[in-house]
């Protein structure tokens, strides 16, 4: 899953990226608001955190910006304000979720997770396919009852594919939702994480579409 973050306190701002990044997102930040809107308009984030009072253009503007322009990417609002005027008004501009600083890293990473949870359409954290069984919210991965013990970066290209299961995912799609803004590697990367997934889960869970991509079976056989 792929993140943005737009928050002018660069100590805060740089903190969650590393949390966020070691709880196996991709994370990209931004410190003023007209560069978010910019980086949001252009990029495939699964989710955004924004701040509401940012330089240049403010967060109520920049959530107003992206829904009028019919993007319904999940947005989590950050402000340093309390109050419920203040909370309904960054909720009627389109923000899915509000919270005010200071707040609690673990209660954000839940209010993080609850609303990429409700994007894909469902209240469970577990997806299964077959004999395979992903929970997104423990981050444990199963194959007909027996753990399989998957590398951070390996877990979020099972994500990707599990929550289209049956459906042909690119190459390019899992790159833009699992590696950052500044990823500038060999896009061939997504080949070698396909290839550890399969010897950890079974050779056939993860079947290729010649020319178009992958799709998650769950078959071992």
């Amino acid at each position: 899953m792929r993140l943005l973050i737009v928050e002018d306190e660069r100590r805060l701002a740089l903190s969650l990226a590393k949390g966020l990044t070691a709880e196996g997102f991709a994370v990209d930040v931004v410190h003023d608001g007209t560069e978010g809107l910019h980086r949001a308009s252009e990029g495939a984030y699964d989710l955004i955190v924004l701040d509401i009072m940012l330089p240049g253009m403010n967060g109520y503007r920049v959530c107003g910006a992206l829904r009028a322009a019919g993007d319904d990417v999940p947005i989590l609002m950050l402000t340093a304000k309390d109050g419920e005027y203040d909370e309904a008004e960054g909720l009627d501009t389109g923000a899915d979720d509000y919270l005010t600083k200071p707040f609690s890293y673990v209660v954000l990473v839940a209010r993080v997770r609850a609303l990429l949870r409700r994007r894909g359409r469902t209240a469970s954290p577990v997806l299964t396919v077959g004999g395979l069984s992903v929970d997104t919210a423990a981050r444990r991965v199963t194959v007909d009852g027996a753990e399989a013990t998957l590398t951070t970066k390996e877990f979020a290209v099972l994500e990707q594919l599990a929550l289209r299961a049956g459906e042909v995912v690119s190459k390019s799609e899992i790159l833009e939702h699992v590696w950052d803004f500044a990823y500038d590697g060999d896009p061939n990367i997504v080949e070698v994480y396909i290839s550890a997934l399969r010897r950890k889960l079974g050779a056939k869970t993860i079947g290729t579409v010649r020319g178009a991509g992958y799709r998650l079976v769950g078959d071992r056989a």
